[in-house]
């Protein structure tokens, strides 16, 4: 893949978009991870497990995108989470830390309303080498 001009990114390891807009972004080495949810590619449903299955089916999304765009999370500076409720910030911080490693990327957690059964939606910013 070309690495000078913007390039889209996608895989069917990761659920298809749903509106005009790429899984992934790529200009240089700056990858830009559009949002992924807690839904499973295969099924193209939310995964069980309230916030904590969501989050992993989360990072599993994330994940097969950084994989197309040959990254992977170490490759990530910045995350931004987005919670359905206030309440559910433990539980998603407890499995959160499960899933990443030091050095941490930077992080922003903010509160919003997602479509349907959907918890945790997070998206990421990449730098590659």
């Amino acid at each position: 893949m070309s690495t000078s001009r913007k390039a889209a990114v996608s895989t069917p390891e990761a659920p298809a978009p749903v509106a005009s807009y790429s899984q992934a972004v790529r200009k240089g080495n700056i990858l830009q991870v559009a949002g992924q949810v807690g839904v499973d590619p295969a099924t193209g449903e939310p995964t069980d497990g309230g916030v904590a299955g969501q989050t992993r089916q989360v990072f599993a999304n994330l994940r097969a995108v950084l994989r197309a765009a040959g990254a992977d999370l170490d490759d990530v500076v910045m995350l931004r989470a987005y919670l359905t409720d206030t309440a559910h910030f433990a539980e998603f911080n407890a499995t959160y830390n499960e899933l990443v490693s030091e050095p941490y990327p930077a992080r922003t957690t903010v509160y919003v309303g997602l479509p349907g059964r959907l918890l945790v939606e997070i998206d990421a910013l990449a730098v590659l080498d």
